[in-house]
């Protein structure tokens, strides 16, 4: 879905940041932040126009996007910011922290894999996966393969690191 951002939208880049920890999710224990981001590396490694940013997991819980971006203006004053969210976000997105001053630093992008083409004033990638971060922790958790549903470097990690023993909501 990153890549076809940026090639729909002409992206220069696209650059990934974990959060340290999801306000929405505070009732979800993530796998530990430096395998998350060991994860992230290996998802994107050789991808030019990818990159990341490890800044939400050396601040405190939680992760507010309004935090980030404030940081990423500081540093690229002059950028136009183009803020990619699932498509299952939009419900919350206007309880996000700060989101009056949200929607006024960053175009939201929504990622929408559902094929549902669900209405909201947002711009939209569109395109049909059936692939979710819920259904790869449960299906770890069951035993069952991940095998094409993430890079082989991640389910190494994921598998050597015994990570999502335990079925999500």
């Amino acid at each position: 879905m990153a890549r076809e951002a940026i090639e729909v939208l002409g992206l220069e880049k696209v650059i990934f940041i974990p959060a340290a920890l999801s306000p929405h999710k505070t009732d979800w224990k993530p796998a530990p932040a430096d395998i998350r981001f060991e994860m992230l590396r290996a998802a994107i490694e050789g991808e030019a126009d990818f990159s990341f940013d490890p800044m939400e997991l050396q601040r405190p819980p939680p992760s507010y996007a309004i935090e980030t971006m404030e940081t990423l203006r500081e540093r690229e004053p002059a950028a136009k910011f183009f803020y990619l969210i699932g498509e299952d976000n939009i419900a919350l997105l206007d309880t996000w922290h700060r989101f009056p001053e949200l929607v006024q630093m960053v175009q939201f992008v929504v990622l929408d894999r559902t094929g549902l083409k669900t209405e909201h004033p947002y711009p939209a990638i569109r395109r049909h996966l059936d692939i979710s971060a819920t259904n790869i922790r449960n299906r770890v958790a069951t035993g069952r393969s991940i095998r094409y549903l993430v890079p082989l470097a991640v389910e190494k990690i994921i598998r050597d690191r015994q990570l999502y023993r335990e079925p999500q909501k």
